[in-house]
């Protein structure tokens, strides 16, 4: 049996988060998030994000978690020019923050539809199969709800993604018994035993729980 690899050592683990780099306008976003109170999706996990969305070359996407446009931003990013970001936050200030975010990037103003208010009650209203990609960044407690909701709204091929998905090194830690620890080791059991889904957990950021929908058997 092959060994294997040993631990990151965190200057790689840095060195990785920062390969693809974040600009005036991501960092003026961050700013404005640390004024408010939000934490952002980390520099390596919105890379991946916009790689998800240009493999995919997203034209439609929902986010659960607004914040002030740091994961938005670079999911418009990796989208087509025409891609619209369906964005969901139950504070309607940190949606007025992200236009900020957006405008300052060049986002016209078509191709961001902000909604305020809870996931689970925006979610429902959605159009079944019509999404390339969710991601979730609300509440931990309703992830596992959110995964239900993406499994409707997305279409055959379409990729659900869940931020802090190690929720600061406690999923990891059985020991960590706490309501969102908990909530968040159970969906990733609920992602890896679902037949129609296709996982894997990227130790960037806080962890990102990324799981394509496969397409339907024929016949």
């Amino acid at each position: 049996m092959p060994a294997h690899p040993a631990p990151m050592k965190p200057a790689s683990w840095t060195y990785a988060e920062r390969f693809v780099a974040e600009d005036e306008v991501l960092a003026a976003a961050r700013a404005r998030a640390e004024e408010v109170g939000v934490v952002p999706i980390g520099p390596g996990a919105g890379a991946a994000l916009r790689f998800l969305a240009s493999i995919l070359d997203a034209r439609a996407v929902v986010e659960i978690g607004t914040g002030t446009g740091v994961s938005g931003l670079w999911l418009l990013r990796g989208m087509r020019s025409d891609g619209v970001l369906t964005t969901v936050d139950i504070e309607a200030e940190h949606q007025r923050l992200a236009k900020e975010t957006f405008a300052d990037a060049g986002i016209t103003g078509n191709r961001a539809r902000t909604i305020a208010g809870a996931g689970l009650d925006v979610l429902p209203r959605l159009t079944d199969g019509h999404y390339d990609l969710v991601f979730c960044d609300g509440d931990k407690r309703e992830y596992a709800a959110y995964l239900k909701e993406a499994l409707r709204l997305l279409r055959p091929g379409g990729i659900v993604a869940f931020d802090n998905a190690l929720w600061h090194d406690r999923v990891a830690d059985p020991a960590q018994r706490d309501e969102e620890t908990v909530a968040i080791r159970d969906l990733g059991r609920e992602v890896l035993d679902h037949e129609s889904l296709v996982p894997v957990l990227l130790p960037v950021g806080d962890g990102l729980l990324v799981a394509k929908k496969e397409w339907a058997p024929e016949g």
